[in-house]
């Protein structure tokens, strides 16, 4: 079974990002690395886990 995460993380500069993934630590990974120089996190670095919540269904990933 495949499971979907939304996540809030708390980023260097005290804002919140929110999204969602099939896969919760590479994603953390990901941001932490700063791969995507666009993304909202990029210059937020480094940013901490603070919520998430598991789904089957990307659809209620998605809504919550």
């Amino acid at each position: 079974m495949k499971f979907y995460y939304t996540y809030i993380m708390l980023c260097a500069d005290n804002s919140y990002y929110i999204g969602i993934t099939n896969n919760l630590e590479k994603r953390i990974e990901q941001h932490n690395e700063g791969i995507n120089r666009r993304s909202y996190t990029f210059k937020r670095r480094p940013v901490t886990l603070k919520w998430n919540i598991q789904f089957t269904n990307p659809e209620e990933a998605i809504k919550n």
